[in-house]
């Protein structure tokens, strides 16, 4: 059995998918749409499959399984809204959304047409982020003390002026929407729940809307403390995307640009096989996209399956949550409860 994918957009991401999907027996990418013609024509011709500007006409025309939505954010929710009719699944790029309601209707639209919705959180496919959620499902960090992100990026301003809609509030976000948005998302899935957030934000270098540079302090169910810090003013070049997690027994940190290289690997018990973690487990390979190729074939697995997905519509929709509550904080000056209701939010605002 083979899943057909279909991509809604053909932009720099698109390419990602097709390298990853390209190498998944089993997989395959049939269609493509971009509203921009030349874009949609280029990517069609090199896969040497139908090519439109149209989602719908795409799916009235051609066989598939999944849409690939790969848009500018701020579109996510109204091309679900649209395509779900159709009864197919979804794998929707990171945010899945802009805002709560829309996450929300995004996930009933799919429940309502028997479809299933999966957001692309690839870096939970990370070997050392595989080998501390597996460490800290067995206890061995006892109780967590803190958690700690860490996003220091550069993005120029003609990173912002290739695509207009980067930095806005009704298609992009800032820093914490945008390139923490993955590290936000590690932090709650290896921490738990939040049960209240503080934060600031700023637009120190970059000439854009949104935020360049955020900060947060977060307190967990569980009592331990997190706190999240974003920038895409680092300069000249990027210079980490890290997480570090503390607890009684033990300190682990994963570095490199996107969590991707184990830095720490201490505990108060240490195991024979600790000896060998930076062997067994110490780095991602070097393979582009080989971590989206890890999620989609377990994308891939679950439709096959028919079981839930890593990072379905709810998990997708944590992460979304808490960015919207940073910026409530951010606004307001107020430490903000999680199950909240934005009011001083811009994001997704026109």
């Amino acid at each position: 059995m083979t899943i057909r994918f279909a991509l809604v957009g053909c932009g720099s991401i698109a390419a990602k998918h097709v390298e990853a999907i390209a190498r998944i027996d089993g997989a395959s990418i049939v269609a493509v749409c971009d509203v921009q013609s030349g874009a949609a024509r280029k990517m069609g011709e090199t896969l040497g499959v139908p090519w439109f500007t149209s989602a719908t006409a795409m799916a009235d025309a051609v066989a598939f399984d999944v849409f690939t939505v790969l848009t500018p954010s701020g579109d996510h929710a109204a091309q679900v809204f649209d395509l779900a009719r159709f009864g197919r699944h979804f794998v929707v790029e990171k945010p899945m959304a802009l805002r709560i309601d829309d996450a929300d209707r995004m996930i009933a639209a799919c429940d309502q047409s028997g479809g299933k919705i999966f957001v692309v959180k690839q870096n939970r496919y990370n070997p050392p982020i595989v080998a501390l959620r597996d460490a800290m499902v067995a206890g061995r960090l006892g109780k967590v003390v803190m958690g700690t992100v860490r996003v220091r990026w550069a993005r120029h301003q003609a990173y912002y002026d290739q695509r207009p809609w980067r930095g806005t509030w009704a298609q992009d976000g800032g820093v914490l929407t945008n390139q923490a948005a993955h590290h936000i998302d590690m932090l709650i899935w290896l921490m738990g729940d939040v049960e209240s957030v503080s934060a600031m934000t700023a637009t120190r270098l970059a000439n854009i809307e949104a935020e360049d540079t955020g900060v947060a302090i977060l307190r967990f169910a569980s009592g331990a403390l997190g706190v999240i810090e974003a920038t895409t003013g680092a300069r000249p070049t990027d210079l980490e995307g890290s997480l570090s997690l503390m607890g009684e027994k033990g300190a682990v940190e994963i570095g490199g640009f996107f969590m991707n290289q184990l830095k720490t690997w201490n505990f108060v018990e240490p195991t024979a096989e600790d000896s060998r973690a930076f062997d067994r487990f110490g780095d991602t390979p070097k393979i582009p996209a080989w971590n989206l190729e890890q999620y989609l074939r377990g994308v891939i697995s679950s439709l096959k399956e028919g079981r839930a997905g890593l990072v379905d519509g709810l998990e997708g929709r944590r992460s979304l949550e808490l960015i919207s509550a940073i910026y409530e904080s951010a606004e307001t000056g107020r430490t903000i409860p999680l199950r909240f209701r934005p009011q001083s939010c811009r994001l997704g605002g026109v």
